[in-house]
This record gives structure tokens, C-alpha cells and sequence, in this order.
């Protein structure tokens, strides 16, 4: 039995933990801006730590090292999937969004915005999650958690810099008589207020937890049909767009009021209610009303009564979002657990074998089918 950590071990521990990630590439650092679209961009890996080089050099001090940490719990089986859910988070979920761009904004017709990027991850954590459902105890529990607990942890750091107010430049200090006078201070980074980023989380938890049940309803329910994935596809990814009806444009309408009837009539979303869905309930029709018209910044709502037949390829485009769905899961279904499980107790080796998990190309499902309507 180790005796219990003092204080300053448990600082020594978190300084090396922090060193031994240098081995690990970290999660790609976004730029995004309110008057930006949202990018997902990677960064350059970061220069190794002094001890990353030192144990690198000695095969004696890596495994000195590696048994103190194996002591620490770092060879743990929940430290273990963390690392290995990380690798797969990284390479297969927190880039669809950036690889495929093209196919959700041209069929789907969704905004380059945070929203979209964390829906389209949000579907593929949840088709990974489908396979790691299937590994043996305790793996397959402990994947999953660290999954879904890398990739809030990714949510609230991006939101924690889209969210954040512009820096401030700072107060010129008195310089050196000997120093250069063209030297400008750097601007100080102000924080992204926490009460909004905490509203934020909330309503992106509530998404997450309604996107997971609307797509296992529809994994275990639908036979031949598809239906219901169809439906759950329409609702969490095309924003349910048309849900209450298609707005034309006015043929008898003045000309001079024309761009004021499509503002009023064409604008409807469907809301989420600021994180607690209680609240929904709440709505009078005429709040309702209000709230559906009310632009949230999304880029997510009905089409313009100008742009009405863009309705009309919307039942292709879920045919093949279903298409793909459960082409991957019956995919994910054939890879073998040593796959899965490959290097994950291995520092440095946590992402091997993880290019056999990614997700293939929409764009084949979309010519699949249209060689099926051709035919």
C-alpha cells in the first residue's frame, strides 16, 4: 500500500503529468469571433518540455518515470480510455465538421457558426458511442466517459473563446531610459464572462442528451423505413425547418412591401428555451410566437418564402444523412476491441490504429443513391 500524498507530491505529480502530455498532440486551439465565421483550425504542436526530452534519451529514466506513474494511477484502465478516447475524439469526431464543410452548407444549408460545428460533432461522438457501447467491462463504460468528457471539455473552451470580450489594450509603462521607445505593451486577455458561459453548457448538455435520445429511439425502433431516424435527423440537424408550415411568397402584395412581408413572414426557428426545457411549457402562444421569431444568432431557421423550393431537396438530403448514419454504425459494428483497445496502455501509442475508425465520405452515400433514383 503507498502511503497517502502529501501536498507537495501531489504538486510534484501534477507537474509531471503535465510534462508527460508533451506526447500527446493537444486539441487544435480555434479562432472564432462575433464577426468571424467559426473555424475549426489545427495548431502547431507545441515544443517538448525539458523531461520530455530527458526520459526520450534515457530507457532507464522512461521507465523510472513510468513506474512512479503507474503507482499514481496514470496506467489505471480509466486513465488509460481517457487517453485512447482522447485520440479518437481528436482525429475522428472534432473535425467532420471542417471535412465535410461543402455537404452541410450546400445541402444542408447550415451557417458556418459554433452551433454547427457542435451539432455535427455532437452526431459523431454519438456514432462512436454506438461501438464503444459494445466493448467489454469495464472498457466500454469507462470509453465512453472519457469521450463524452473530452469533448465538453472542447465545447467549453471554445465557447470560453468565442465568447470572449476583445482585449483591452494596456496602460503604456514608464520605459527605461536605455530601453527602445517603439516597444508597445501587449494587450491585456479579458475573460469570457461566466455566467453566460455556464448558460452556454447548459443548453449544449441539454442538445447533446436530446440528440443521443432522439438517434437511439431511432436505432432500435426503425426496421425498413427509417422513419424515425429521418425525423431525428430533421429535427437536430436541419434546425426542423418547414415544422409549421412553408411560407410562399405573396403574389398580392404591393411591390413596395414586398421584402417587409418576407421579413415577417418567412423568419420562424424552432427555440430552446435558454437551457431548462420546463420552460417550454411556459410559452403563451402569442410568447411563442414572439420567441420563434426572434433571431438567436444561429443561422438556423425557415427559409424565405423567395427561397421556398429549397423545401423540396430536404427529403434527399435525410435519405442520405440516414444513409450514412447507418452505413458507419453497421461499419463501427465490424471493427474488432483489439482495434479499439490497440496502444491505449502504451504512452505515446494512443493513437495507433485510430485511421481504421474514421468515418468515410458523405459524398459516396449521396451518389449511391442517386445511381438507386437513376436506375
Amino acid at each position: 500500500m503507498l502511503p497517502a500524498l502529501k501536498p507537495a507530491s501531489r504538486a510534484i505529480a501534477r507537474r509531471l503529468t503535465r510534462h508527460l502530455r508533451a506526447y500527446s498532440t493537444p486539441p487544435p486551439a480555434p479562432r472564432a469571433g462575433p464577426s468571424k465565421p467559426y473555424r475549426h483550425e489545427k495548431a502547431p504542436p507545441p515544443p517538448q518540455a525539458w523531461l520530455t526530452r530527458q526520459l526520450k534519451q534515457s530507457p532507464m529514466a522512461m521507465r523510472v518515470f513510468m513506474k512512479l506513474f503507474g503507482a499514481l494511477g496514470y496506467s489505471s484502465p480509466k486513465q488509460i480510455a481517457a487517453r485512447r478516447a482522447l485520440a479518437m475524439y481528436e482525429q475522428l469526431c472534432a473535425r467532420r465538421a471542417e471535412e465535410e464543410k461543402e455537404f452541410w452548407s450546400r445541402d444542408c444549408y447550415l451557417p458556418p457558426t459554433f452551433q454547427t460545428w457542435f451539432t455535427i460533432t455532437n452526431l459523431h461522438v454519438w456514432m462512436l458511442t454506438t461501438r464503444l457501447r459494445a466493448l467489454p467491462a469495464p472498457h466500454g463504460q469507462l470509453h465512453i466517459q472519457g469521450l463524452i468528457d473530452h469533448f465538453f471539455l472542447d465545447v467549453e473552451d471554445r465557447i470560453r473563446l468565442v465568447l470572449q470580450p476583445q482585449a483591452l489594450p494596456a496602460a503604456p509603462a514608464p520605459a527605461p531610459t536605455d530601453a527602445p521607445s517603439a516597444d508597445t505593451p501587449k494587450p491585456t486577455r479579458r475573460r469570457a464572462p461566466e455566467a453566460l458561459v455556464t448558460k452556454q453548457m447548459k443548453i449544449f448538455r441539454e442538445q447533446w442528451a436530446g440528440l443521443g435520445m432522439a438517434f437511439d429511439l431511432a436505432l432500435v425502433r426503425d426496421d425498413v423505413a427509417d422513419t424515425e431516424m429521418a425525423g431525428a435527423i430533421w429535427r437536430n440537424l436541419l434546425g426542423a425547418r418547414g415544422a409549421q408550415g412553408i411560407a410562399y411568397p405573396d403574389a398580392s402584395a404591393p411591390a413596395s412591401s414586398a421584402a417587409d412581408a418576407e421579413a415577417s413572414q418567412g423568419f420562424r426557428r424552432s427555440i430552446n428555451p435558454a437551457g431548462e426545457i420546463e420552460k417550454y411549457g411556459k410559452f403563451t402562444p402569442s410568447a411563442l410566437k414572439r420567441e420563434e421569431a426572434r433571431d438567436d444568432g444561429s443561422g438556423v431557421h425557415d427559409f424565405e418564402p423567395a427561397h421556398a423550393d429549397r423545401y423540396v431537396a430536404f427529403p434527399t438530403t435525410m435519405a442520405v444523412l440516414v444513409a450514412y448514419v447507418r452505413r458507419e454504425v453497421a461499419r463501427l459494428a465490424r471493427v474488432e476491441d483489439a482495434v479499439i483497445l490497440r496502444g491505449g496502455d502504451e504512452i505515446g501509442k494512443e493513437r495507433s490504429g485510430v485511421e481504421q475508425l474514421k468515418f468515410g465520405k458523405i459524398g459516396t452515400v449521396e451518389a449511391e443513391l442517386q445511381d438507386v433514383l437513376n436506375a
